[in-house]
């Protein structure tokens, strides 16, 4: 049979399906996230996460030494206090959890990239990202309270601030406050794409962030929509972002190819705690080979257009050489 063009020719070997792939999911560009709670010598299973813990500082930085001799440079650290307050008051107290956190790394092990998550809801004891009065979440007096919060993060040495919040203008006040400061150095990656979505549970289990009324959908975006996370993105790059996110991943693919094809910076996706559970129960119920499909999704999110991934699979990727 004359058949001139045979598109299988190039998927006959390993050694020529790894030539001619197109896209590569970097394990380099991945980014581990941890959770820091007060105490000492304290280690806590977070059950919906599966080989994720809440950790006290002493044993984050075991954790991350263990980590960067995998090879893992990149973490993004979220606090969990002791105390609440309506106010957010541990959110931007210089001896607070994060803030102590992020010293004591950059102390032991400078090389490790810090990026700190900005947001209230960890801290409120209503559970919401920005300040409540009658049942509402305030965007403009929640404002000066997250770039505090940023420059707190700075201060103490991290690397990047991450602003999740999704409250109006946060970018252009964490940029101001920092550059007023002398923090003109410290980039933002800020949740730009930032989803109201159910793919959030284990992390709010996980953060002890779940709002105590309502709901966030005032604040977050509507996962029917498109066009709205190019405005979303395209604010925060005038307001002063150095990287945008979108948040999820795996159900937002789409939008993270909308994204990349109208920004001319750098693209983060987040591979959110719902997507990583989800994983890991169907592994264990043996309904997956969860390397391939780790594999699969990382590679799917890189496709679409992300230059970098958060994700919970990193620590695994790294350690049994999942990419």
């Amino acid at each position: 049979m004359n058949i001139p063009y045979r598109p299988r020719r190039l998927r006959g070997s390993a050694a020529m399906r790894d030539l001619v792939a197109e896209t590569r999911a970097d394990k380099h560009r991945l980014i581990m996230p941890h959770f820091v709670m007060e105490g000492g010598a304290t280690r806590e299973e977070i059950p919906s996460m599966p080989g994720i813990d809440r950790v006290s500082v002493d044993n984050l930085l075991r954790d991350v030494e263990a980590d960067l001799k995998l090879g893992i440079r990149y973490i993004l650290i979220f606090g969990i206090p002791a105390q609440k307050d309506e106010k957010a008051s541990g959110a931007f107290d210089e001896h607070g959890i994060v803030q102590n956190a992020v010293r004591e790394i950059k102390r032991a092990l400078p090389e490790v990239y810090v990026i700190t998550d900005v947001c209230l809801c960890e801290y409120t004891s209503h559970g919401h990202c920005g300040m409540v009065e009658g049942g509402h979440i305030l965007n403009d007096p929640s404002l000066d309270i997250i770039a505090k919060t940023a420059l707190s993060h700075a201060a103490a040495g991290a690397d990047m601030v991450a602003p999740s919040d999704m409250m109006d203008r946060r970018v252009e006040a964490i940029r101001d406050t920092l550059d007023d400061s002398g923090f003109t150095e410290v980039p933002i990656l800020s949740y730009a794409a930032k989803y109201a979505s159910a793919f959030y549970g284990p992390f709010r289990d996980a953060a002890g962030s779940a709002p105590q009324f309502g709901d966030r959908r005032s604040y977050q975006m509507d996962c029917r929509n498109a066009r709205e996370a190019e405005k979303e993105v395209l604010l925060d790059i005038d307001e002063g972002a150095d990287i945008v996110m979108v948040k999820p991943a795996l159900a937002y693919l789409d939008i993270i190819r909308r994204v990349k094809d109208i920004v001319n910076i750098p693209v983060c996706a987040y591979n959110v705690s719902g997507e990583y559970s989800m994983v890991k129960a169907a592994a264990k119920l043996g309904y997956c080979d969860e390397e391939r499909l780790v594999a699969e999704i990382l590679t799917g999110i890189f496709r679409a257009g992300a230059d970098m991934v958060i994700s919970y699979h990193a620590r695994e990727i790294f350690k049994h050489g999942w990419l």
